[in-house]
C-alpha cells in the first residue's frame, strides 16, 4: 500500500511539473482579395495561416471582393482582424497609413528599409491606434499613372482632365483638384471599369493591375503608363487590439517582414505583363519639379491631419541614408 501511495504521489508530482500546454484561440480574419478566395492575396494569407498554427492562433479566412465590406465587418467585430490597403487603414492607425503618402518612398529598395523597421518590437507603440493594432505590414507595389492620351504626359496637361480618386481618401481629390483636373469618386472595385469604359481619362495603380483588371482595355489606343511612381502602396493587417495578445501580434509583424521576398517576387511577375509600348518617360527636369511638388503637397496634408508626422519622419530619414544628395538632406 505504502508503495502505491508512493507511486501515485510521483505521477502526481509529475504531471504537475510537466508545463501546460498553451490552448490556442480561434479568430476570424477578413480577407481584401479582388479575385476572391482564389486569388493572390488569399493565397499568401493561407500560407500566414499556416505559420500562425505554431502561435496557437487557428485562423478562419474569410475572403472579401469589397474592401469597403471587409473593413466594415471588422468595425462591426463580425471579424478579429482585417487585411486591406494602407490607403483605407489610415483611418483605423494613422502612423502606419502615411507608408502609403505621395512620393514618400521612391523605391521599393526605401520599402524594404521601412519594414524592417516596422517589424521591430521597438515601433509595436506606434502601430497602436485606440482599439486597433497592425498585425502586418506588405508591399503592393508602386502606383503609376496611367492615362488615355499618352499626351497627357505632365501636370499641366492633366488639367480638365477627368481623374479616378478613392471616394474614402480625401487627399486624392485635394491633390487632383490643385492641378486643375476633375476628381471623379471612385472606389477599388469599380476605377478600372471607368478607365476601361472611358469615364476617367486619367487612374493611378499599381501594376498587378495591368492584367488584373485589364487596363490595358483603356490604355487602347493611344494611352500610356507614366514611368514615374507616384506612391508605394501597401496592404496591412488591421486587428482589434483585445482579440489578439502582443506577442502574437509582434510574430504576425515579424513573418510579413520575413516573408518580404516572395511578396515581391510575385509583383515582379505581375509587372513583367506590362507591355512596354504603353510606357511613357519624363524629363528628369519634370521628375525634379513633381518630386518638390510631392513634398509639399505631403506637409501641406501633414498640417492637414491626413498624415503622420512621425511617419513622414522616418520616411525621410529613409530617403536620406538611401541618397544623401537630396535636397532634403542638407
Amino acid at each position: 500500500m505504502k508503495k502505491l501511495i508512493t507511486a501515485v504521489a510521483t505521477a502526481l508530482a509529475l504531471t504537475i511539473s510537466l508545463p501546460a500546454q498553451a490552448e490556442s484561440i480561434k479568430r476570424k480574419v477578413c480577407v481584401f482579395d479582388i479575385v476572391g478566395n482564389v486569388g493572390p492575396v488569399m493565397s499568401a494569407m493561407k500560407d500566414w495561416q499556416a505559420a500562425a498554427l505554431a502561435w496557437d492562433l487557428e485562423v478562419e479566412l474569410i475572403p472579401h471582393t469589397n474592401e469597403a465590406i471587409a473593413a466594415e465587418d471588422l468595425k462591426a467585430g463580425v471579424c478579429d482582424a482585417a487585411l486591406i490597403t494602407g490607403i483605407r487603414g489610415r483611418n483605423f492607425n494613422k502612423y502606419a497609413g502615411t507608408i502609403d503618402s505621395i512620393g514618400a518612398i521612391p523605391s521599393m529598395e526605401h520599402m524594404n528599409v521601412v519594414l524592417k523597421v516596422l517589424a521591430h518590437p521597438q515601433t509595436a507603440d506606434k502601430l497602436s491606434q485606440g482599439s486597433y493594432q497592425i498585425m502586418g505590414v506588405a508591399p503592393a507595389g508602386a502606383a503609376y499613372v496611367f492615362v488615355n492620351d499618352r499626351e497627357i504626359n505632365s501636370l499641366a496637361k492633366a488639367a480638365g482632365k477627368r481623374v479616378a480618386v478613392l471616394e474614402y481618401d480625401e487627399t486624392q481629390a485635394i491633390l487632383v483638384s490643385q492641378v486643375g483636373a476633375t476628381p471623379v469618386g471612385s472606389d477599388v472595385t469599380n476605377f478600372s471599369t471607368k478607365f476601361n469604359n472611358g469615364v476617367v481619362d486619367v487612374i493611378a495603380a499599381p501594376l498587378v493591375a495591368y492584367d488584373a483588371l485589364e487596363l490595358y482595355k483603356g490604355l487602347s489606343p493611344d494611352g500610356g503608363i507614366i514611368d514615374y511612381p507616384l506612391a508605394q502602396l501597401t496592404i496591412q493587417l488591421v486587428a482589434k487590439k483585445d482579440r489578439f495578445p502582443a506577442d502574437m501580434a509582434q510574430k504576425s509583424r515579424e513573418y510579413f517582414y520575413n516573408n518580404l521576398n516572395r511578396i515581391t517576387e510575385q509583383l515582379d511577375k505581375e509587372a513583367e505583363k506590362v507591355d512596354p509600348r504603353w510606357w511613357v518617360q519624363i524629363p528628369d527636369a519634370d521628375k525634379n519639379e513633381y518630386e518638390v511638388m510631392m513634398q509639399e503637397a505631403r506637409n501641406q496634408l501633414r498640417d492637414q491631419g491626413y498624415y503622420d508626422q512621425d511617419m513622414l519622419g522616418l520616411l525621410r530619414k529613409v530617403r536620406c541614408k538611401m541618397d544623401p544628395t537630396r535636397a532634403e538632406c542638407t
